[in-house]
């Protein structure tokens, strides 16, 4: 299979990335955006200043507001935020077209990963999910990046990395759609506890504690989920979890160091234009570690700290005071 159009749904700042990683191959890519700043912004002065400002964009990318402009294309990056995905797919015509997943979350209410819900709305597309650790400015300026491209069919996913893979744009492939997923979702997570850690300046120490026990928890929900643990140890989770983890350009860690600085939940959810897909993972993630009778108290506390249950100090204090047990 030949893959030359790409559409991609979402014009943030990850959706607008893609698309010129996708561009850099000199092939058209499509791109749907629901503000219609952006679209114009692209479309007259290739440039998307409200989510990826100061980043001159590939001409090779047309915006458009209408998600049936993408019904001719060869292949779909969905980057809209989880909890959108299946209302967005839902009101597109496009046909059989594979579907690249980038959105990293679980659904709200039926605690489905994303590659569940694209089955559910289009049956007969081929499905495949695009996670790793990437910054959405670093991947547009054309910096090194690797990522882990996951789909069952692997001709399907030899073509997709084909089409997108570039210089600075590195594919790995995987056949676990469900490992590539759960680490992208979970990491978000973590991301927020991190930057508590930040916020609160608890040290160095604490964080590489939280990450290590964190990355035991995703290891132990992705295991229980059917993952894979290579998955869970290469790009789309340990390598996704570390970068999120370190550093203010990711939104979930930001939305932490504002919890760690004394801001409530609301008050900093509030007051955002991005997503922090984090914040809406946490509960379902939640749920469905104890549906799956997997123990994961860093989520437990991170949820306690956005629903303004506890306090900071009194969240460490009970992580710290959890009974000694074995590594593991």
């Amino acid at each position: 299979m030949t893959i030359e159009t790409i559409g991609v749904i979402g014009g943030g700042a990850w959706g607008t990335a893609l698309a010129q990683a996708a561009a850099a191959g000199g092939d058209p890519v499509v791109l749907w955006a629901r503000e219609g700043d952006v679209v114009r912004a692209i479309n007259d002065q290739s440039a998307n200043p409200l989510f990826l400002p100061n980043i001159p964009l590939s001409r090779k990318i047309r915006a458009t507001s209408q998600l049936d402009d993408l019904a001719d294309c060869d292949a779909i990056l969905v980057v809209a935020p989880a909890q959108h995905v299946r209302e967005i797919l839902g009101s597109a015509s496009i046909g059989f077209a594979p579907l690249i997943l980038c959105a990293k979350g679980i659904e709200a209410g039926s605690k489905k990963l994303m590659s569940e819900v694209a089955a559910e709305v289009y049956p007969g597309s081929p499905i495949a999910v695009l996670s790793g650790p990437t910054f959405a400015h670093e991947v547009a300026a054309g910096l090194p990046a690797a990522v882990t491209l996951a789909c069952e069919d692997q001709v399907l996913g030899q073509s997709i990395a084909a089409r997108l893979a570039s210089p600075a744009f590195r594919p790995y492939l995987s056949k676990d759609v469900i490992g590539a997923e759960i680490g992208g979702a979970v990491k978000n997570v973590l991301a927020i506890a991190c930057g508590v850690v930040e916020g609160k300046r608890l040290g160095q120490n604490a964080r590489a504690a939280l990450i290590s026990r964190g990355f035991a928890e995703m290891t132990r929900f992705g295991l229980a989920r059917g993952a894979e643990a290579e998955t869970l140890a290469g790009l789309s989770g340990l390598g996704d979890l570390v970068l999120t983890c370190s550093s203010t350009s990711s939104r979930n860690f930001s939305l932490g160091k504002g919890l760690g600085e004394g801001k409530s939940g609301a008050e900093l959810l509030a007051d955002r234009t991005t997503v922090a897909e984090g914040a809406h993972t946490a509960p379902v993630l939640r749920e469905a570690a104890h549906d799956a009778g997997v123990e994961m108290p860093i989520t437990e506390a991170v949820c306690a700290l956005l629903e303004g249950k506890n306090s900071v100090e009194a969240t460490v204090e009970a992580l710290m005071a959890r009974p000694l047990k074995n590594e593991r």
